[in-house]
């Protein structure tokens, strides 16, 4: 279906919700009901990010995480390797020399990218983007039948 300049992307709006887990338990129970949910949008409005700042970020913190991604990683190739190891004393090697390279070129990779910021962003967050308002919108074809079975929602609770 193409969309015409008459209705908005997604449809007509069913219903409108506060936070996200209310539009998808709207849109769960639709499916519930045997509704052909694959007619359904959810669309979020007036998008905000929302940044936590979760701690300070220093030089040790800087090395260490990308010492522990580096590990990681670098356990992951071991162990990759290992599958070639003809007895159990070279597949440890193999496991372990994987990991202490990991843990150095992380830790390097770590330091070298905490000192070129500079100074300039000396803190660890977490991103978040958020929406003021949630819409289930519906293809106009079933709106009717969508929104009489959300007010049965509304009515449960």
């Amino acid at each position: 279906m193409s969309a015409s300049l008459s209705m908005p992307l997604g449809g007509v709006q069913v219903a409108t919700y506060s936070d996200y887990q209310q539009a998808q338990r709207a849109v769960d129970f639709l499916s519930d009901q045997k509704f052909p949910v694959e007619n359904v949008t959810i669309v979020g409005s007036d998008l905000r990010l929302i940044e936590k700042v979760t701690g300070r970020l220093t030089w040790a913190r800087a090395i260490g995480a990308g010492a522990a991604s580096g590990a990681w990683f670098g356990l992951f190739v071991g162990l990759l390797l290992g599958i070639f190891a003809v007895n159990g004393t070279s597949w440890i090697a193999s496991v372990l020399t994987g990991l202490v390279i990991g843990l150095v070129f992380g830790a390097i990779f770590g330091a070298v990218g905490y000192g070129a910021t500079q100074g300039r962003r000396d803190f660890t967050s977490t991103n978040e983007v958020v929406a003021s308002r949630y819409d289930v919108m519906c293809n106009p074809q079933y709106a009717e039948e969508a929104r009489t079975l959300l007010a049965r929602l509304s009515l449960q609770g």
